[in-house]
């Protein structure tokens, strides 16, 4: 039966039409906008540290590769951190777990200001990553619980776009401001910028539920439970999407995209800084820049999964970061920035459209769905550095995008499962449904 002109009449009695191009409304609006600028938020606080590694350990007087740690404990503590907010989320709600992180993330960042060794900053990076999970863990659950089905998939695109920036801008206002500021400055900037975004979330994400019919917990949640039930209930709902096939190819993908991305771009600029290039430690951060594909493909893929379908767009995805890799090969400033604006274009496709499909195939735990993913999400990038230094060690350039196809070949084979295996019921939609 069609539902195309089927309605859905919201709480305040508004009309949206049950599609995907239904009209999205303005409470809806305000909730993807308050997401999305909390993710903006995140991302730059997140990886500003990539921007000023020469004025940090200029600052606290230790190596270059001892500051690179600054990243890696934060994404460590971040990954963990993921299935923590899933679980309180899940318990209390998605709205104040949010706010109190990023209100927290900015106490943090008023304490950078006044640190005089490095071990106190690598412990405050430590707690960030922690600060730093809440909204990427909740984020999509939320949109999830609260808007109409023609509004997720927007919401998703937008999110993701909002990510993209984030990270460009973190990358891009560290390095620029440590070109004339000290640390201290840097951080001072940085902690305005977080705080009008954080008042700007405040104010946007909505008091109440914008869906009355929906709710953040399952049946079973809404149950009271003693301690230890509560967390088996927890632990249960994790179980539950780690036995799903479909979630874990999802999750997998995830993983072994971001593998090749992320350390794609951390080798580029090793390449970029040695000869014939010389470029400088600022000017390799410009190829961040690339990452506006990656913004312009997230935007526009929600439209683009509703017209052409998603299997038809995961392998344009794919396609795009294979290509990408290899136009860089001809080893000219034009070819390397052409082919990392492929490769973002087709991984920021493929990482929207797998972090909806978590979300919308998720029935119940569904902030504990979208934390596994980003788990595996940051898993694969730990991973990436020591699976590439190899290639890179003995073959330079040519030996990362040799590895990095092979990864890609590898991802090929788990897409064409996920999208050709004739559609099965959810283990989450089964026990919702008994």
């Amino acid at each position: 039966m069609s539902v195309n002109n089927s309605q859905v009449i919201l709480p305040n009695h508004s009309v949206v039409q049950n599609n995907a191009s239904a009209p999205v409304h303005q409470h809806e609006v305000r909730l993807i906008w308050g997401l999305s600028i909390a993710s903006v938020v995140v991302y730059i606080n997140l990886y500003l540290v990539q921007g000023v590694l020469p004025l940090i350990a200029g600052t606290f007087d230790v190596a270059i590769k001892h500051a690179t740690l600054l990243l890696s404990v934060t994404s460590f503590s971040m990954a963990f951190s993921l299935l923590l907010y899933a679980v309180i989320s899940d318990r209390v709600g998605r709205r104040v777990p949010l706010l109190i992180s990023l209100y927290l993330l900015l106490a943090s960042d008023l304490l950078m200001i006044f640190v005089s060794d490095f071990s106190q900053l690598l412990a405050l990076r430590l707690l960030q990553g922690v600060l730093l999970a809440a909204v990427p863990a909740i984020a999509m659950a939320y949109f999830k619980d609260e808007l109409s089905k023609g509004a997720m998939l927007k919401a998703g695109a937008v999110y993701i776009a909002a990510n993209s920036l984030g990270g460009i801008a973190g990358r891009l206002i560290g390095g620029a401001l440590s070109l004339e500021l000290h640390w201290q400055q840097v951080i001072g900037v940085v902690l305005l910028l977080s705080l009008l975004g954080v008042i700007a979330v405040h104010r946007l994400l909505p008091s109440h539920s914008i869906n009355s019919g929906s709710s953040t917990l399952s049946i079973l949640d809404k149950k009271p439970m003693s301690w230890l039930t509560s967390i088996q209930d927890d632990f249960r709902g994790f179980c539950l999407h780690l036995n799903d096939v479909k979630l874990r190819g999802i999750y997998l993908v995830g993983g072994l995209a971001f593998l090749v991305m992320v350390n794609q771009f951390s080798y580029i600029q090793l390449h970029l800084m040695a000869p014939p290039f010389n470029w400088g430690r600022f000017q390799v951060t410009l190829i961040f820049l690339c990452y506006l594909s990656g913004t312009f493909a997230s935007f526009y893929s929600g439209g683009w999964i509703a017209r052409f379908g998603r299997e038809a767009v995961f392998r344009l995805a794919l396609a795009a970061m294979f290509l990408g890799g290899l136009v860089t090969l001809m080893n000219t400033i034009l070819a390397i920035c052409l082919g990392f604006l492929m490769s973002s274009f087709g991984f920021f496709l493929l990482h929207s459209g797998c972090n909806a499909w978590v979300a919308q195939r998720a029935k119940i735990h569904r902030a504990k769905a979208t934390a596994l993913y980003l788990c595996c999400y940051y898993l694969g990038a730990s991973l990436g550095g020591p699976y590439l230094m190899p290639f890179w060690q003995h073959w330079g350039w040519r030996g990362v995008v040799f590895a990095s196809s092979l990864v890609l070949v590898l991802l090929a084979w788990v897409l064409f499962k996920l999208t050709r295996t004739i559609p099965f019921e959810s283990s989450s939609t089964k026990l919702a449904a008994s």
